[in-house]
């Protein structure tokens, strides 16, 4: 017997054939040294000889009874028990067969109990948490829905909470995840310093904090009457802060100069109005150089005046109002202003974005039809982006003549009621700093408005509003042990997991294939974050063979222009942090990551070994076994993809917790030390 179960399978049977064997083997050398000694004949020989063979085919049929009745039936029921503990509602694939069938009904009542109990208190649960969920729900949507950028943390500065603002605020940036520290999402020491020192009354703390070419302000509470949670929300200021900086620091710098100027015109008027009664040569000269003082200044301070007159200008173009726009975005806005039970509005041409203040130019445009109704048709109007230098032309186009000027002129002074202050249709052009026009195309048929706006570097249409994440908070994260604990003595359920999987070029790591693709994915808390994954192509620098684009799918078109490995580990690394590693089969994905240039010097799980270990006795501890013996599943197209395969990995990781707790095995140290007994050198050939 092997330590922990039964012997493996091809073991029990070299050992049964091999005693059949000998036995056989020594009936035949005994019946022919009797047939020789005693030299018997007819039945007596027979006899003798089937009474020779009788010991070694009683052990060859004893066995072949044994393995029907006994073992192969306690095998299949291991790998029940095993599922059953994994996921008490997985399907009864292997009910007891052979000398086990008598424990059929005993083993199904076991079974119908434990789900009706389990049924029973998830009803008593759901029953006691129905209001509490309901708030909770709420609270989420309208978490969701907030446009403010928001983080609540808890006292050791983990991710416990953020929202749908927070995740586009901080797009592209590894350091947002649940459970992930604060100094990753913003190293910055002031902040520590401000969070170390928050009063516990909820009264709030201000910051400017760097974040990669951003100024933000952010806003830091404590929680009042939780346990040291901080709840943190954020603003872009670098344009407002750009503001104070540049031309408003530029205004109130010619204050100054413009006083002296005006005090020196002031002081040289009066002088000068004192001589305009004196006739003589020395009150003349006199005269003439106060004149030319009044004029020198006057040119200065009309210098000065046309100076401040553009800084204002460059103020309102730079005003924080100035947001990216879309440009079909903003023509279906427009169109369900001016009518919304009818498409007026058709886009034509290149879509672009620009900048500008939406409600302003909806409001103007909406103004602009309603004012020159006569003008314009009832049948619609084609909306088109032309790009410029540095200006982007927002043309509105119908079938008909040009407006005249003087309409527009006239226009130009109407009040925009429906706005803050009501300014004017001119007010909000010079927001803009921008003007409108009418002119006619050159097919004589077409007319259009055009109004240039501020164009964008930025390409591409918006991103697709992403559905609802699954999770974005986990308020167990509050009592999950302190980061800095010793990392072998944390409970495998308050480890952070990162489980990871690579596709390569072939199997032959160490002489040339490498990585094209890396997928991971986190678990928090012994809870899979769907939604937090890592998926990135790479560039392997070389051809991929037709062999290996048979199992994975991947051609050489799909990784043209991925970047190349050493910076994809670099940005998986930063994704990592402070997590444990998990993968199937470790030995070939670290292989394949290592010595490239990133460390990755934190402990690894492998979900080969801990199925080796727990389960000796049985064949199959590759993935798919694994996934059908533990009822997972791989969703359509993902089985041989990096990501895919890291959610059926993190997924058999929670499967096979249970079973480890129920062997005592609860802490990494433990656990490491289980997959080591379990570590065959050639799972880390390649």
């Amino acid at each position: 017997m092997t330590r922990g179960g039964l012997p493996k399978r091809q073991r029990l049977m070299g050992l049964w054939l091999l005693l059949s064997g000998i036995s056989l083997l020594g009936g035949a050398i005994f019946a022919a040294w009797l047939d020789a000694k005693l030299a018997p004949t007819g039945v007596t020989r027979i006899a003798l000889w089937l009474g020779s063979f009788s010991g070694g085919a009683t052990i060859f049929l004893a066995g072949l009874l044994l393995e029907r009745m006994l073992f192969t039936p306690l095998r299949h029921l291991q790998v029940q028990l095993a599922r059953l503990v994994a996921n008490p509602d997985a399907r009864d694939e292997h009910p007891p067969e052979g000398w086990l069938k008598g424990l059929g009904p005993d083993l199904r009542r076991v079974r119908e109990s434990w789900r009706s109990d389990r049924s029973r208190l998830a009803t008593a649960h759901a029953d006691g948490a129905r209001s509490a969920a309901r708030i909770r729900q709420e609270l989420e949507t309208l978490l969701q829905v907030l446009e403010t950028p928001l983080l609540l943390c808890d006292h050791h500065r983990r991710l416990m909470l953020f929202n749908q603002a927070a995740e586009d605020f901080f797009e592209g940036n590894t350091g947002l995840g649940l459970g992930k520290r604060l100094e990753a999402l913003l190293p910055v020491a002031s902040l520590q310093q401000v969070l170390g020192q928050l009063p516990n009354d909820g009264s709030p703390r201000e910051l400017l904090a760097p974040c990669d070419d951003r100024w933000l302000k952010v806003i830091l509470r404590r929680v009042p009457g939780s346990n040291g949670e901080t709840l943190l929300t954020f603003s872009d200021a670098t344009a407002s802060w750009s503001s104070e900086m540049g031309v408003r620091a530029e205004l109130a710098a010619m204050l100054t100069p413009l006083r002296q100027h005006t005090a020196s015109l002031t002081s040289a008027a009066d002088a000068l109005i004192q001589l305009r009664d004196q006739n003589d040569a020395n009150t003349s000269s006199l005269r003439q150089r106060f004149e030319r003082v009044i004029h020198e200044e006057g040119v200065t301070l009309g210098d000065n005046v046309a100076k401040i007159g553009q800084l204002l200008d460059d103020m309102q173009h730079q005003g924080e109002r100035l947001t990216p726009m879309w440009s079909n975005d903003f023509w279906q806005a427009l169109d369900e202003r001016l009518d919304p039970e009818h498409r007026l509005i058709t886009p034509v041409g290149m879509p672009a974005w620009f900048k500008g203040d939406a409600p302003a130019l909806i409001a103007l445009f909406d103004s602009l039809v309603k004012h020159l109704n006569t003008h314009l048709p009832d049948s619609g109007f084609e909306g088109e982006i032309c790009l410029g230098n540095k200006r982007v032309y927002l043309d509105l186009i119908w079938r008909g003549k040009a407006i005249p000027e003087h309409e527009l002129t006239e226009w130009r002074q109407q009040p925009l009621n429906s706005l803050p202050l009501t300014p004017s249709v001119a007010d909000v052009m010079r927001q803009h700093a921008s003007d409108i026009w009418s002119l006619a195309d050159d097919d004589g048929v077409h007319s259009r408005l055009r109004l240039p706006l501020p164009a964008m570097e930025r390409v591409g249409a918006p991103r697709e509003t992403a559905p609802p994440r699954p999770e974005f908070h986990d308020f167990g994260i509050a009592d999950l042990p302190p980061p800095d604990e010793a990392l072998a003595s944390r409970t495998l359920r308050s480890l952070e997991i990162v489980a990871f999987d690579t596709e390569t070029t072939g199997l032959e790591l160490r002489r040339g294939d490498t990585v094209i693709s890396l997928g991971a994915c986190r678990v928090v808390n012994a809870r899979l974050l769907a939604s937090e994954a890592f998926d990135q192509k790479v560039d392997p620098q070389r051809p991929i063979p037709p062999a290996s684009t048979a199992i994975h799918g991947l051609t050489d078109a799909d990784v043209i222009g991925a970047p190349p490995l050493d910076i994809v580990l670099t940005r998986f690394r930063d994704y990592v942090g402070e997590a444990v590693l998990l993968a199937h089969n470790a030995a070939f994905d670290l292989l394949a990551i290592s010595h490239k240039g990133v460390a990755f010097d934190i402990p690894v799980i492998d979900t080969l070994l801990i199925s080796r270990a727990l389960d000796e006795a049985l064949d199959g501890h590759d993935l798919d076994s694994l996934a059908q013996r533990y009822d997972l599943a791989f969703p359509p197209g993902t089985r041989h993809t990096a990501l895919g395969d890291a959610r059926v990995t993190a997924e058999l990781w929670l499967a096979l917790l249970p079973r480890l707790e129920a062997r005592g095995v609860d802490t990494l140290e433990q656990l490491l030390a289980l997959q080591a007994n379990a570590f065959d050198r050639q799972d880390a050939s390649a």
